[in-house]
């Protein structure tokens, strides 16, 4: 989450998409993987999601994808025979994660039109990042849409126990909601306290973790993210369920052990994530049955007003801030980037050769 200490400077999203796109080439993906890849990063960006942005995913290219076996540029996907009409399972051959949820994600639509509802099942897989863009735009689109993911690492510790054998394993839904309420519902969280990439962006900014958060290499908690050796389910039992889901479905896909998937070793065995995408067209859960003659639209706007009514009215619907940070994004005219941030892309720019950003050349926002 962004605080109003945050200071942003407004980069344009053609020079970021730039960079992006040629950060990708240079490590060898196609036209479409870095249309892709830029796509969901100034995506990301927009909506003020700063822990999954384009630093976020190349970090992840460097430890896990195309420089460690992890991720192969122009990979071809392999939709497998499926005796199911709204059903598919890839095996993406170790595709990028985006281009491939994106793709993923259009097809349960196309899907939902047809049956009602639709479904991908992907293994093979190398990470996706934020599911709650592509549940976002599904949503957006009119449709109700959930992804879940196994992550690139076990980096959190089952609830009761010392060692992290589970990945962040994020949930995410997204409502056709903008009718009634001017944006999508977008419930979409990790399954530890906070992601990895939280940690990440705190140590990058030199700020603390929140307590109960993570674990040191002794297994205490720790509040100082260049200490972090592991994170801890949120909700104790509860997260720890949730997680275990993901992993379930995983397994049911294809998945082997949750703990081999950092290990790139040429040992016969798989070290992929697997994602799983489904998507609802409304009119197959409507019963048409509305009180007062109200159509779903409608219905939908009585039921979060009467849920934030009275002393609730202070409450945040899920997708609300990322709504409001894409706000900001519009009246910037821009991408909103930290100092800290700039000078990381201007890593990146180095690295692929291209030219490096000033900050003397973008304006503050709200300046």
């Amino acid at each position: 989450m962004n605080t109003q200490e945050d200071t942003f400077f407004i980069v344009p999203r053609e020079l970021h998409d730039d960079l992006v796109r040629r950060a990708y080439a240079e490590r060898g993906f196609d036209e479409d993987e870095c249309e892709a890849a830029a796509k969901f990063s100034a995506h990301a960006t927009t909506h003020g999601i700063r822990t999954h942005n384009a630093l976020k995913a190349l970090h992840l290219d460097d430890l896990f994808g195309s420089k460690a076996g992890g991720c192969k540029p122009s990979a071809t996907i392999i939709r497998k025979e499926s005796r199911f009409a709204a059903s598919e399972v890839w095996d993406c051959q170790y595709k990028l994660g985006q281009a491939t949820a994106y793709e993923a994600m259009n097809r349960c639509m196309e899907l939902a039109d047809q049956y009602g509802i639709g479904q991908v099942s992907v293994d093979h897989a190398f990470h996706y990042l934020w599911g709650g863009g592509y549940v976002m735009d599904a949503a957006k689109r009119g449709y109700v849409a959930y992804t879940n993911c196994t992550a690139s690492i076990t980096e959190v510790v089952p609830f009761m126990g010392s060692e992290p054998t589970l990945g962040t394993n994020p949930h995410s839904w997204g409502f056709p909601t903008t009718e009634a309420i001017g944006f999508p519902v977008v419930i979409d969280w990790a399954t530890s306290v906070i992601a990895m990439g939280r940690v990440q962006q705190l140590k990058r900014e030199g700020q603390s973790l929140p307590p109960g958060a993570a674990v040191d290499h002794d297994g205490q908690e720790t509040l100082d993210p260049n200490r972090v050796a592991a994170l801890k389910p949120f909700g104790a039992h509860k997260g720890y369920g949730l997680s275990l889901i993901n992993e379930l479905v995983a397994a049911f896909i294809g998945a082997s052990k949750p703990t081999l998937r950092s290990n790139h070793l040429k040992d016969g065995d798989k070290h992929t994530p697997n994602f799983y995408f489904q998507v609802i067209h409304p009119d197959a859960l409507s019963s048409g049955n509305f009180a007062f003659g109200r159509n779903q639209a409608e219905n939908v706007k009585v039921v979060l007003e009467d849920i934030l009514q009275g002393g609730n009215q202070n409450c945040i619907i899920p997708g609300q801030f990322e709504a409001e940070f894409a706000e900001l994004t519009r009246k910037a005219n821009g991408l909103l980037f930290s100092e800290k941030e700039i000078l990381e892309f201007n890593s990146i720019a180095e690295e692929c050769g291209a030219e490096t950003w000033k900050i003397s050349d973008f304006d503050e926002s709200g300046s």
